[in-house]
């Protein structure tokens, strides 16, 4: 089986492009189209020919660069079945339990709500890795903007069972910012401490601090450790259940 190339490089103001690629099949697919341009220009770059367009979503800093890129390449656009209609140029629909073949690779496909009422994740287990769109965020996570907080932990609850070394690709650089919220949530954690010092030190150099692991987001991300008694203490919830006080951190995290 041919190493899955990955290639991540900035969208937008704050999006990440991904571009995936199977050298032995020559197969490559982009992980949503945030803009169009930047697409072409990767693709491009790396001497890739486009042949897929995975979809998370359908908001429009994820499918704007839809339309373009497919009359550019004419790739196939693979998106979630349930907000099929929102997205633009949606040639296949997939969800729960779905997989397809990439290339030598098979993808699995998981539905992820909370987001959007739609959201998927796909996950390459062969290549240990994951696209989670806005679901997870390194140290942080989507806003509940479609969904319902016990939705959008059970949603999480899925990427948590991934195995711990799953690369994991998101939609954003928020990192920082998480990471500034999470030591409110957790502040004597040294792991996160240390994460938060990590991070400042690649921003600073201007560098991606994406992608992460399951396994770290694990051991620093409060949307995750709502199980954690130091947490639970601290915002006075020891006992409830774990998707309510996810729910206070992500409300907490809505107002900062």
């Amino acid at each position: 089986m041919a190493k899955l190339e990955i290639y991540q490089f900035p969208c937008l103001q704050d999006n990440f492009g991904v571009l995936i690629h199977d050298p032995e099949a020559n197969v490559t697919a982009s992980i949503d189209a945030p803009e169009a341009g930047k697409v072409l220009a990767a693709l491009n770059e790396k001497g890739w020919k486009l042949t897929h367009i995975l979809t998370t979503h359908h908001h429009a800093d994820h499918t704007d660069g839809n339309a373009e890129v497919k009359a550019a390449t004419g790739c196939k656009i693979v998106g979630p079945r349930n907000e099929a209609a929102k997205v633009p140029g949606i040639d296949e629909k997939v969800g729960e339990s779905d997989s397809f073949a990439f290339g030598t690779h098979q993808v699995q496909v998981l539905d992820t709500p909370g987001h959007t009422a739609g959201h998927i994740t796909y996950a390459i287990p062969s290549a240990k890795v994951a696209f989670v769109g806005d679901t997870l965020f390194a140290i942080g996570c989507g806003r509940v903007i479609e969904g319902t907080p016990q939705m959008m932990w059970d949603s999480l609850k899925k990427l948590m069972a991934l195995p711990k070394d799953t690369a994991i690709y998101c939609g954003h650089e928020y990192t920082q910012a998480n990471a500034k919220f999470a030591l409110t949530i957790e502040p004597d954690s040294a792991a996160l401490q240390a994460r938060a010092k990590e991070v400042d030190a690649l921003r600073a150099a201007g560098k991606a601090t994406l992608p992460t692991t399951i396994g770290v987001e694990l051991e620093t991300n409060p949307f995750l450790r709502p199980h954690v008694p130091t947490i639970q203490k601290r915002l006075g919830m020891e006992g409830k259940p774990d998707w309510q006080i996810f729910a206070e951190i992500r409300e907490r995290k809505n107002r900062s």
